[in-house]
């Protein structure tokens, strides 16, 4: 059985609990025991959480697979520029070859920042660093940012090392899935929350707005709120230029995404009326050579995510027009409820004095 049929199969089990859901069960006790354990050393103090001297915000997701974080990373960081914070951005950079410590800078090699910690250093231009353990990623940012007085962390919800005052936890329109944890479920965690720390928690329940406005996620004794993911108006060329979707209806075009979940993306291009003649999943955090054979024919245009074009774009700058496939990402827009940014920051208010 290929990876796409298993990954699809396994995804409806979890979204229901299924016979395969029922057999994997077992283990997902052992799993949420190991989970447990783990917490439970936190809460005793036998393992610690480090502070970092300044306020940190962690955006996760209990549920696995592409619930829409990077775009709350990337709207949040950008909001919080315009409240007058000086943010930067620790990250894990899931999927990259190096394991040291890494400032990311415009020039940095995929293959040592990782595709998510790029993208996000393009969109929000503020310090990303990025490491095996999220607690060096903090204090190497600061150390080489010394004006940063707020790092928000993407991903890591389950990672209690690194101390946090806020969290934000993502879900998407699969809600808690079929309500087991992993591997008969989609759950990382029990939901609602067993974990208890210090910090203020926030629910973000994204939905895409060609489906319709889903029951809000339960969350006791914490605040939900909800959101809408949409693609742009426009798709971005490797150069910065701009073509109207409405330009791309009823041309021959192949779709192509290296995500958690690809055919999230097809659909969403269906939903604008653009009816691709191929689609192409890749794996989450694809590489190069996983495109290869898409970027060796010049006669198609070519529709990606912004993650996918973080790789793509700097080998069609330097490569003949003639010889390469037109290529243009179509970005992701998230917009939250005002009222979740309201509540964002007056949680933070009274952090200032600490930053």
């Amino acid at each position: 059985m290929s990876e796409a049929r298993w990954q699809a199969l396994w995804l409806r089990n979890s979204l229901r609990r299924g016979g395969m859901a029922r057999l994997l069960w077992p283990v997902s006790l052992v799993y949420g025991a190991l989970m447990a354990l783990r917490r439970g050393l936190y809460q005793m103090g036998l393992k610690q959480s480090h502070s970092v001297g300044v306020p940190v915000v962690v955006i996760g997701n209990v549920v696995v697979g592409g619930a829409g974080k990077t775009p709350t990373v990337i709207g949040v960081v950008n909001h919080l520029k315009t409240q007058g914070w000086q943010p930067g951005v620790v990250s894990r950079g899931h999927g990259r070859q190096s394991q040291h410590v890494v400032l990311v800078h415009a020039d940095t090699a995929l293959a040592d920042s990782g595709d998510e910690p790029a993208l996000i250093h393009r969109r929000t231009q503020v310090p990303v660093c990025v490491a095996a353990q999220r607690v060096a990623a903090a204090r190497a940012l600061l150390a080489a940012h010394p004006e940063v007085n707020i790092l928000v962390c993407d991903d890591g919800l389950q990672h209690l090392a690194l101390h946090r005052d806020v969290q934000i936890i993502v879900f998407d329109e699969r809600g808690t899935g079929n309500g087991w944890l992993l591997p008969a479920g989609l759950l990382r965690e029990p939901w609602p929350r067993e974990t208890k720390t210090s910090a203020s928690d926030l629910v973000l329940h994204q939905r895409r707005d060609d489906t319709p406005n889903p029951a809000l996620i339960r969350a006791p004794g914490v605040p939900v709120f909800g959101a809408v993911r949409r693609l742009a108006d426009h798709a971005v060329g490797p150069t910065g230029e701009q073509m109207s979707l409405d330009q791309l209806r009823g041309q021959r075009v192949t779709a192509v995404a290296g995500t958690a979940r690809p055919g999230v993306f097809f659909d969403m291009l269906r939903a604008r009326g653009i009816e691709p003649a191929a689609e192409v999943g890749l794996p989450d955090h694809a590489t190069l050579p996983d495109y290869a054979a898409l970027m060796q024919d010049s006669s198609i245009t070519l529709l990606c995510t912004e993650k996918d074009a973080v790789k793509l774009f700097p080998t069609l700058i330097d490569s003949p027009a003639d010889q390469r496939p037109q290529v243009w990402a179509v970005p992701l827009e998230l917009t939250p409820d005002p009222a979740f940014f309201n509540a964002l920051d007056g949680r933070l208010e009274r952090l200032k004095s600490r930053a």
